[in-house]
């Protein structure tokens, strides 16, 4: 019975991460600057083709802005990218401010169903920032990274 209950935790535990959003995280809806709503899956085909670094932060969030200059340089870097930057923060009002403040380039989202909403439940997010990488082909190549210097990060953009 032991044998059979960690075989069985191993099987899970290895899963292999998702490559295709969820309907409900397609379908959940987003916040746009001009104050329009947006479900992702609009977000994904407006770049589709491109290669998307997806960064979901907050500007309350110390290891957000830690990471921001590497995003930054990554930017700088892999200009062919698209930068897609989708906010937790706890309002409206200070995510805007936040992108001002700290000079945050891309396109940019309000998560208005935050950390446990379709999209938020789909990552299994419990940390920010989270960067995923989307390829040209629409598929997900990096899905769980909290540094934006990470290897697997890396080597996405660069293909």
């Amino acid at each position: 019975m032991n044998i059979l209950l960690v075989l069985l935790i191993s099987l899970f535990s290895c899963a292999e991460p998702p490559t295709q959003f969820s309907e409900a995280a397609l379908n959940d809806t987003f916040i746009t600057l001009d104050g329009d709503e947006i479900p992702f899956q609009s977000i994904l085909e407006k770049h589709k083709g491109k290669t998307i670094l997806i960064d979901v932060w907050a500007s309350w969030c110390g290891d957000c802005l830690r990471g921001m200059p590497k995003v930054k340089e990554l930017q700088g870097e892999y200009d062919d990218v698209v930068y897609v930057f989708l906010s937790l923060d706890r309002g409206q009002d200070a995510w805007k401010k936040g992108i001002k403040k700290h000079h945050v380039v891309g396109d940019h989202y309000y998560m208005q169903s935050g950390w446990k909403g379709p999209f938020g439940n789909f990552l299994d997010l419990d940390w920010i920032p989270r960067y995923l990488v989307i390829n040209e082909a629409s598929e997900i190549v990096v899905f769980d990274v909290i540094k934006a210097n990470d290897k697997k990060l890396i080597q996405a953009l660069k293909k």
